[in-house]
């Protein structure tokens, strides 16, 4: 019996023309990872706060459980989520 553990929590700061955050939520729905969006074109203050987390301005910025990926770094999110 393989015990699973809750996934954590999954935030992306994009915007729509973003490629890398597309790819990133696209990537995210292949593997059947739960996510909230937040684009930070039409939020101002998520934008301070993706900045705030990461110190970059640029998206994609995702925040796995705390732990912050900045780009669409795949290795990166594969160990924060644990899952090959």
């Amino acid at each position: 019996m393989t015990e699973t553990k809750p996934q954590p929590r999954v935030i992306i700061f994009s915007t729509p023309t973003c490629s890398f955050c597309n790819m990133a939520k696209k990537y995210f729905r292949e593997k059947g990872i739960k996510f909230k969006d937040v684009d930070v074109s039409r939020d101002p203050v998520a934008a301070r706060d993706m900045v705030r987390r990461s110190g970059q301005q640029g998206v994609p910025v995702i925040d796995i459980g705390g732990k912050i990926v900045v780009g669409f770094d795949r290795v990166k999110i594969n160990k924060y989520l644990g899952i090959q």
